[in-house]
């Protein structure tokens, strides 16, 4: 059995082990808890603080459904990032060739906490399959990973993040489109 494949179905029982004390401890939501519990025990880096409360709702109730109805699981590698993270990211980023992966920290929704990335890949593609119901859209064609809290409609995808002049700049684009 692959390792990947040995942490998956470890963390499905521990989830399944969970279940009776996150049940009785809180009430209505016991599989929300016990799948919390057992993704951050699969996931120890991971940090969900800085999302907004609607964006941290949307990402952890997407997972638990996706661990409990699928066996899915889907962990953190980036949500919220500090203005000056986002800012080193993105000055390493313009000297890396190919498209830009990096906007600057005043365009970034990791900066303003409603973006995520995600993985393994096949959780990303539960999420893209899903997480509609959650308004949680894959918003990049080049990046599989990345993730965007939206509740009204669904943004239109773009093929890579665009660097827009000026702060907010995208005529006909609301900046809560960009990563």
């Amino acid at each position: 059995m692959h390792r990947d494949q040995l942490f998956a179905a470890l963390t499905k029982a521990i989830a399944l082990l969970a279940l009776p004390i996150a049940a009785l401890r809180y009430r209505g939501h016991g599989r929300y808890v016990s799948a919390q519990w057992t993704l951050g025990l699969r996931f120890p880096a991971e940090d969900l603080r800085g999302l907004t409360p609607d964006a941290y709702r949307a990402f952890t109730s997407a997972r638990a459904e996706a661990l409990w109805r699928d066996g899915q699981l889907i962990g953190l590698t980036s949500g919220h990032r500090d203005a000056a993270v986002q800012h080193r990211m993105y000055l390493a980023d313009q000297h890396s060739p190919g498209l830009p992966k990096v906007l600057p920290p005043d365009q970034s929704p990791h900066v303003r906490g409603y973006a995520m990335d995600v993985r393994p890949r096949e959780g990303a593609q539960w999420l893209e399959t899903h997480g509609w119901r959650y308004g949680l859209y894959r918003t990049y064609d080049n990046e599989w990973w990345h993730f965007e809290y939206h509740p009204g409609p669904p943004p239109p995808r773009l093929p890579h993040p665009v660097a827009i002049p000026g702060p907010f700049a995208a005529p006909g684009r609301p900046p809560t489109m960009w990563r």
